[in-house]
């Protein structure tokens, strides 16, 4: 493949449903990022990584948990955080979910796709959820993603690992490196991948003791202004702009430069399938394809759950997907699905038996 490759009672759906999803943090608008005060010059800071703030918790030795990370959207196994917009609040009279409940933010902030934003309210999640020291692996999910497989299976997959996954890899074609990150961020560190991680804690301790890192993509990488007709000839010079999507390279950098790629399995969890399309990428950008009630079947699941390699082109490596050195399928979850594609996924059993019924009836 290439790159660009139960019935339950009301009260119990969701807990069934969402227990198969690991760890999910949904973060659903995010848009203005603070900025990092500093009085020296970015681009002549060295970087040093730092001591992180919660080893203070120690080893942990109880029953360790999966955290869902949801961006923008008894536990004994798994917990959830939700980045949402702020002020909105998960009850009764916002989701059918008593696992959501109460389980937002309380100091989110407002986020736009292809800004620095993006990745600091993941940053937020992944602090928020290390304050739990039973929370062992972190999985950032978002509000249109489906679990392919059982809570079980994933919880066993993820746990039999001690590596992060993190789909990494040299970013040689699109220009995306702005020379104004060295020599902070040295072109040989730079990096590219999926935002849909999942970390191990100590990796996760990383993510929310940068300062310098996330200091310079703040501020040299900005996504490029798309096309815009009424603009005319400033087009071309606006086109000439360095395309940076932070959510696709800082994590992913930060690693690198850390360090710690070696504890990687450089792969994502999350299947997404892209629009290959150049008139549609020209007009609207590169974005994955949501799959509707149409394209949602049994059949194509079974698809992605086969999947067991991965073929990034700029590196000519094929990854072939392993759990603590056993093969395995590479995906646990899938997106981007609408509703109509999800409705059908639970009313066909395709990841589990479900009423169905209990999504249309009102919450109590």
């Amino acid at each position: 493949m290439t790159k660009k490759a139960h019935s339950f009672s009301i009260r119990h759906v969701f807990w069934f449903g969402w227990k198969l999803v690991i760890l999910v943090s949904v973060a659903l608008c995010v848009l203005a990022l603070l900025r990092l005060q500093s009085n020296s010059e970015v681009s002549l800071i060295s970087f040093q990584p730092p001591v992180h703030r919660f080893s203070r918790v120690g080893v942990y030795e109880g029953n360790p948990k999966i955290s869902f990370l949801f961006l923008n959207a008894d536990v004994a196994n798994f917990s959830i955080y939700i980045h949402s917009q702020p002020g909105f609040v998960f009850d009764e009279t916002t989701s059918r979910s008593p696992f959501f409940y109460n389980r937002q933010l309380s100091n989110s902030i407002q986020v736009a796709w292809g800004e620095s934003s993006m990745i600091q309210a993941e940053r937020l999640l992944f602090e928020a959820a290390l304050e739990d020291p039973a929370n062992q692996r972190f999985v950032l999910l978002s509000d249109s993603c489906v679990p392919l497989y059982n809570f079980s299976y994933i919880y066993n997959y993820m746990m039999a690992s001690p590596r992060s996954y993190v789909d990494s890899f040299l970013d040689v074609k699109e220009g995306r490196y702005n020379p104004k990150m060295s020599p902070t961020i040295p072109k040989a560190k730079w990096r590219k991948g999926s935002q849909w991680i999942s970390l191990v804690r100590s990796h996760a301790e990383v993510i929310v003791d940068d300062q310098i890192i996330f200091s310079v993509f703040e501020k040299f990488c900005k996504r490029r202004p798309p096309l815009d007709v009424r603009k005319g000839k400033k087009n071309f010079k606006l086109q000439k702009q360095h395309n940076c999507i932070p959510d696709e390279h800082y994590v992913q950098t930060l690693l690198a430069m850390s360090d710690l790629e070696s504890e990687l399995e450089r792969r994502t969890l999350t299947y997404t399938e892209w629009n290959l399309s150049v008139t549609k990428m020209e007009r609207e950008g590169w974005h994955p394809i949501t799959f509707s009630y149409a394209n949602a079947g049994p059949q194509r699941i079974k698809q992605i759950k086969d999947i067991n390699h991965v073929y990034y082109e700029t590196e000519f490596r094929t990854e072939w997907c392993r759990a603590n050195s056993s093969y395995v399928p590479c995906f646990l979850f899938a997106r981007k699905f609408s509703r109509g594609a999800a409705m059908r996924l639970l009313s066909e059993g395709v990841v589990g038996s479900f009423d169905i019924a209990a999504f249309f009836d009102a919450p109590s």
